[in-house]
């Protein structure tokens, strides 16, 4: 099964710091609730391509960038449920 990774934060700011950081550099990231079963700190996370993560973990290193993790849970997303920006 397929599975989604997310960028944790304890605060938002770190968060949309970092969105926009990422997509400075061309890099996909969508602003997403933070699932509780991942954490249940800073509200928002960014979840990002798996193909990009050691690209996503460059942008964070380069730009001080606090993060608590990086987690992936399977995808489980209802589609007549769940939308997201």
């Amino acid at each position: 099964m397929e599975r989604i990774f997310y960028v944790l934060f304890n605060n938002h700011e770190n968060g949309l710091k970092l969105n926009s950081k990422l997509k400075e550099k061309g890099l996909s990231s969508m602003i997403s609730p933070t699932p509780r079963s991942l954490s249940k700190c800073c509200g928002i996370s960014l979840i990002v391509d798996e193909n990009e993560l050691d690209e996503v973990r460059k942008v964070v290193e380069e730009n001080d960038i606090e993060i608590i993790t990086i987690e992936s849970i399977q995808k489980d997303v209802n589609p007549n449920r769940d939308r997201y920006c």
